[in-house]
This record gives C-alpha cells, sequence and structure tokens, in this order.
C-alpha cells in the first residue's frame, strides 16, 4: 500500500465514523467550533495532540510548529502566524486552557543546542529555533559536563518555561491570566516511556499528571 493509498484509506474511515449513521457530532459543528483548550505543539509526526489526548473533532484549537514554540508578542509588519492564532483563540474563540505541549526527542532542540544536520540550510530553521536561546544558555550554565543527550532533553523542557513566558507577553493573555479566566499549562510527552508530566510553578519542576490535581 503507497503512503497516499494508506491516507485514502483513513480518511475513508473517519468518514464513515462521523458523516455514517451518527453524524450527530458534525451537525453541531456545522455551526462553529467552541473548544475550551488551545494547544502549541511540536510538528513532530510522531506527538499529534488529537492522538496523545483521545481527542474528537472540535475538542483543541491547534497550532503546530518546529519544537512548539512561542514568539514574544510583536507588533509592526511580518507575517505572525503563531500570534495570529493565538490571537484568534484567546480573544475570537475564548479558549479557557492554553497548553504548550513539548516532547523528547524534539528535532528543533536538537538543532538548537548542536546546530542544524550536516546538508541542511538552516535559512529558517536556526532563526526560528533561536527564540528559546535563553533556554540553550540556562542549561549550558546549569549542566556544563552533562552528556548531549542529556542536555537537550533539560532543555527541551526549558523551552516550554521560555514560551509560557512569551505568552505573558501578549497583552491581552496576561489580562486574562490575571482574571483569572485564561490558565496556562506546560505539558512535557516522553516518548521513551509514554509519559506526560506538567510544570508545576509552585515547586519549579515536571511532574506526573494527574486528573484530581488539574483545576477544570
Amino acid at each position: 500500500m503507497s503512503e497516499i493509498q494508506k491516507l485514502i484509506k483513513g480518511f475513508k474511515r473517519f468518514q464513515a465514523n462521523y458523516f455514517g449513521e451518527d453524524r450527530k457530532l458534525f451537525e453541531q459543528l456545522r455551526e462553529g467550533q467552541s473548544p475550551a483548550t488551545m494547544v502549541i505543539a511540536c510538528s513532530d509526526s510522531r506527538v499529534d495532540p488529537a492522538i496523545l489526548l483521545d481527542c474528537q473533532p472540535g475538542d483543541l484549537f491547534m497550532v503546530r510548529n518546529v519544537a512548539n514554540l512561542v514568539p514574544p508578542y510583536e507588533q509592526g509588519a511580518g507575517l505572525h502566524g503563531v500570534s495570529t492564532a493565538l490571537e484568534f483563540g484567546v480573544c475570537v474563540l475564548g479558549v479557557r486552557h492554553l497548553i504548550v505541549l513539548g516532547h523528547s526527542s524534539c528535532g528543533g532542540i536538537r538543532a538548537l543546542m548542536q546546530g542544524i544536520p550536516a546538508g541542511t540550510r538552516g535559512e529558517f530553521i536556526t532563526g526560528w529555533v533561536n527564540i528559546a536561546a535563553r533556554a540553550k544558555e540556562r542549561i549550558l550554565a546549569e549542566m556544563p559536563d552533562a552528556l548531549p543527550e542529556k542536555q537537550c532533553c533539560a532543555c527541551e523542557k526549558a523551552s516550554i518555561l521560555v514560551s509560557l513566558e512569551n505568552l505573558l507577553t501578549f497583552p491581552w493573555i496576561r489580562e486574562r491570566v490575571e482574571r483569572g479566566v485564561l490558565t496556562l499549562h506546560g505539558w512535557y510527552f516522553n516518548i521513551d516511556n509514554g509519559e506526560l508530566v506538567a510544570y508545576d510553578a509552585k515547586r519549579g519542576h515536571f511532574a506526573p499528571l494527574h486528573i484530581d490535581h488539574i483545576d477544570s
């Protein structure tokens, strides 16, 4: 079976599931979307938030980019793809939760820490991953003698914190967080063992995610 045939067969299953006898979900979604949660995730093919979190269409408003990064708030010229999605999700859809979802073995963070792979032009990659440059600086200062893989793993988590900090540079995000109508989350998925951990700001570290300690 070719790659495209696999995709077409997958669509047929989706079509049968959602447009077969039970069409209730898409009859509702036809009227519009109202997701409570927005996820900023990596473009990595192994880390699809809807699959990881077992969500249905309409549950998540998503942005995916290399290394799940959020740039700081900027005005003026330029094409601000992530910022536009944030504005739409927060100001138009009124999401109540905003999750930055990082993961292990991230190629974008490896490019930040070790440089882009040989033979890659890096026309856009280098500038983009440098959004998390202060995460790299912090890890190299704290773990100068650690193995490169350990440094990359630590930077994957540290870069989530950078994105959370950058989210608060958007005035309309900060205002909603301060009013208590929007909550920011930093989550990290470990591909090796399937564990999902969340950043605990009070304790200053990542801890296993449990339903009973997450506010609705």
